[in-house]
């Protein structure tokens, strides 16, 4: 066997158990600190050159001088390795520290933001929990919406309920008693009070479908001149009872890829809604035309504005703007205080078809006052010849 390959047999040897050793301790050592993980490999790597350098030398029968030498240079290499292991492992400590302060913050909901300190991978890492700490401030505030929108749909759903029911108890306590002067018409509003509360249970039932994602769309071509005009002429009799105009403007032709019930929903809401919201002498009106990528609803009310605070929230469910409920009629912030689930209907139905609804002031045109246009965009139109 040659010298080289002696001295190369030598010192894999030396290295090999010194390393078994090293494993052996990072094992008994794994659940404590990273200091003591990175300093192990800062000891296995001083003594694998130690060990190698001290055997090696006696197989080279070298003087006891050199040998000496050699010792005294590689143990200053091996206290200089452990020195610099030791800081690095204090640095990566002190910086997965800073990290688990900042997992800390994100969890209390506390400020979190990305910081350049450590290797890159810590950079990374506190980059991404600064970008989860922004989901969990979003995913909270819509918590928080949610809830302040189930506490005024309770609140909502119990007023409604409990005025009309009240009110069935009493004419049918009259009716038995026989104290009702007008039978017939006692009846007749017995008979509208729990339509009413009908529509609403409905409402619920398609809410809580759209909260559930099972509201599903089978689209098909509709026209929407036919579409527009159905929904007018539904309407048309709510506002001639509180006299309000309505209209409607439509391209020739105009086609839209979606659910027929659910759109004629949408429409019905927003005629409905505009009609409730319009003083007398008002105009709603109605225009569909194509835009690009897709199709474009807009009902146009009178209503005189909504406020900035109220269009941002006007779509939640249950949301009314005020406590307070505005009587049927008034001009008063009309929109902010009757928008319960008729809006959130309609944003439900819109979004579940892949188009979005929006909301926004109009001014005085044509004599009318300042109103609302509700837009709504789908998507997928197919216009005929």
């Amino acid at each position: 066997m040659s010298d080289l390959t002696e001295i190369w047999v030598i010192a894999a040897a030396s290295g090999l158990a010194v390393g078994l050793l090293g494993l052996l301790a990072g094992w008994f050592l794994r659940h404590r600190s990273l200091r003591w993980q990175l300093l192990v490999v800062g000891v296995v790597t001083a003594l694998t050159l130690l060990v190698g350098v001290q055997v090696v030398s006696r197989r080279m029968l070298i003087s006891d001088h050199d040998l000496h030498v050699v010792l005294i240079v590689t143990s200053a290499a091996a206290v200089v390795s452990l020195a610099v292991a030791l800081l690095l492992a204090s640095a990566l400590v002190r910086w997965s520290r800073d990290l688990r302060e900042d997992v800390r913050r994100v969890g209390a909901g506390g400020l979190v933001t990305a910081q350049r300190r450590g290797p890159a991978e810590f950079q990374e890492l506190s980059s991404e929990l600064a970008a989860a700490h922004d989901r969990l401030a979003e995913a909270r505030e819509r918590e928080q919406l949610l809830e302040e929108s189930r506490r005024e749909l309770v609140s909502w759903v119990s007023h409604d309920l409990r005025t009309p029911l009240a009110g069935i108890r009493a004419m049918a306590e009259a009716l038995e008693d026989e104290m009702a002067t007008d039978p017939p018409r006692y009846h007749r509003q017995i008979r509208g009070e729990v339509d009413r509360m009908v529509a609403m249970v409905d409402d619920l039932f398609e809410l809580s479908r759209i909260h559930a994602g099972q509201l599903v769309v089978e689209p098909q071509l509709v026209g929407l001149g036919d579409l527009v005009s159905e929904a007018l002429a539904a309407a048309d009799p709510v506002a001639r009872a509180r006299g309000v105009r309505l209209g409607g403007e439509v391209s020739q032709g105009l086609q839209v890829a979606g659910d027929p019930a659910g759109l004629t929903r949408v429409l019905a809401n927003l005629i409905v809604n505009g009609i409730r919201h319009t003083p007398a002498d008002g105009t709603v009106h109605v225009r569909a035309q194509p835009v690009d990528g897709g199709v474009e609803l807009a009902v146009t009310d009178g209503c005189g504005g909504i406020p900035d605070e109220a269009r941002e929230r006007v779509f939640d469910v249950g949301y009314r703007g005020t406590t307070a409920r505005t009587p049927e009629g008034s001009t008063a912030d009309v929109h902010s205080a009757r928008a319960g689930l008729g809006l959130a209907i309609v944003k439900g139905i819109v979004e579940a078809h892949r188009g979005w609804v929006e909301v926004t002031n109009v001014g005085a045109t044509d004599g009318d006052g300042a109103g609302c246009r509700f837009v709504v965009r789908l998507p997928e139109t197919q216009p005929t010849g």
